[in-house]
């Protein structure tokens, strides 16, 4: 991770470093279909207007344009395409065109590369791969999926090789409710100034609030009072009453925080906390918001988030109200890279090299590489036969743990030998029933404990 890339902000990995990104990868893909969660793929492009279509947006889009194209004075803005900046977008388009090919309640999960135009540092990329779940109703969709979702997403992120993580959850009707009961009607207003509470601190959010929204130094007080609730149990709820603020949206959204985290501290102990400083900024979230820090690792920002939204995808009369998450593994990898909390055990796939005794040997060499392909064992065949320790020294540089060595014994029957080059333990075997242990199959990945 001490590379610096040709290209700022365009992350590219080392062989043995993307073992670690497919790592985390394939142990998201396997844990989001165990929920039966679906995959999809969207295209990387749309139109402005699309990506535009909930109000301006504070992210900087990448604006396509073909090399060879006339410029057309003409042409709206809103058509002219862009590379999507993130997946919930183009998913409630894909809802929409697609309504009547999908099964209700989807369940879906997608795994993509989007872009934005971020200053490149560390956590923050121009290009970078999102990994994204949501459930979507037609019409409506239970409150449980809101429960469900922050446990599908505290058991993917366990299987993970990072450090420990909190899942960090609030309501925005909550806070909406009682930002209402103590006078702030500018609700989205005060969640914008909440949203900046980590940056810039509580004295700074008073004053945004009494200069940009009228608040009296008291409001400002209240509302401060509520964000700095944190438990890790149920009893954010009495703390929130003992406030002294009356309000039926309050009162709805204290319910519903209340089962997500009930449900989590019976479930997942510790790894789901109310934290009721949570605001999101976007506006289109309409109850439960989530945002997640890695523990001792909290400046590196969310590295998973998202929240409940009952109105983004919308066709005629027809809503698709829906919740979701989604986690920055670009963001992720960097930090597992960059502080080695993760490492793969080998470089390459390649279990086993199959060395050349003579150049005649190579179609014979490849037929015992077929034989154990065919039982799952990555193999290569040596290009030259040059002296055996040049082969041995050849797999030792690459990181296989494998030799395999074929000859003939005095009466000219094929002879087969499999050396681990570690041990140097050389012994006999068979190329339709031989296995190397479990553990040296593929490349493993594991934390080396370092946080």
């Amino acid at each position: 991770m001490a590379r610096k890339a040709s290209l700022s902000g365009f992350p590219e990995w080392l062989p043995q470093e993307r073992l670690v990104e497919l790592h985390v990868l394939d142990t998201l893909r396997r844990t989001f279909e165990l929920h039966g969660f679906s995959s999809i793929e969207t295209r990387a492009v749309e139109t402005i207007g699309q990506l535009l279509r909930k109000g301006e947006i504070d992210k900087e889009v990448y604006g396509l344009h073909r090399l060879q194209a006339e410029d057309d004075p003409g042409a709206p803005d809103q058509d002219k395409l862009a590379l999507h900046f993130d997946l919930t977008v183009p998913f409630a388009r894909y809802v929409v065109e697609n309504a009547g090919y999908l099964a209700f309640p989807f369940r879906r999960y997608q795994i993509q590369k989007v872009w934005r135009g971020e200053r490149p540092q560390e956590g923050r990329a121009r290009e970078f791969t999102q990994a994204d779940i949501d459930v979507v109703g037609d019409g409506e969709l239970p409150f449980r999926y809101d429960v469900e979702l922050a446990l599908v997403m505290a058991e993917a992120l366990s299987a993970l090789p990072i450090p420990d993580f909190r899942i960090r959850v609030n309501n925005r009707k909550l806070a909406e409710g009682f930002y209402r009961g103590i006078g702030l009607t500018d609700t989205a207003g005060v969640l914008r100034s909440i949203d900046k509470l980590e940056k810039v601190g509580p004295e700074k959010v008073a004053e945004l609030l009494q200069e940009e929204l009228g608040a009296t130094p008291e409001q400002a007080k209240a509302a401060l009072q509520l964000a700095g609730i944190r438990t890790e149990d149920t009893s954010f709820v009495a703390q929130v009453r003992a406030l002294g603020v009356e309000d039926e949206l309050l009162e709805e959204g204290l319910a519903e925080l209340e089962q997500v985290i009930g449900e989590a501290c019976r479930r997942v102990p510790g790894k789901v906390i109310a934290d009721l400083s949570i605001a999101r900024g976007l506006d289109y979230y309409t109850g439960t918001v989530y945002e997640t820090v890695l523990v001792g690792h909290e400046q590196l920002g969310s590295i998973c988030s998202g929240g409940r939204y009952d109105a983004l995808a919308a066709k005629g009369n027809r809503t698709f109200p829906g919740v979701g998450l989604s986690i920055g593994v670009t963001r992720l990898v960097m930090r597992i890279l960059g502080q080695q909390l993760a490492a793969a055990s080998r470089e390459v796939p390649t279990a086993v090299l199959v060395a050349l005794a003579n150049d005649d040997s190579w179609s014979q060499a490849q037929d015992v590489a077929a034989a154990l392909r065919s039982r799952g064992i990555s193999t290569e065949v040596a290009a030259k036969a040059e002296k055996f320790g040049k082969q041995i020294k050849y797999a030792d540089r690459r990181g296989i743990p494998f030799v395999w060595f074929t000859g003939h014994s005095d009466d000219g029957t094929l002879t087969h030998e499999v050396k681990d080059i570690r041990s140097g333990e050389q012994v006999p075997a068979d190329p339709e029933l031989w296995m190397p242990p479990a553990e040296d199959l593929a490349p493993r990945i594991s934390a080396t404990g370092t946080a």
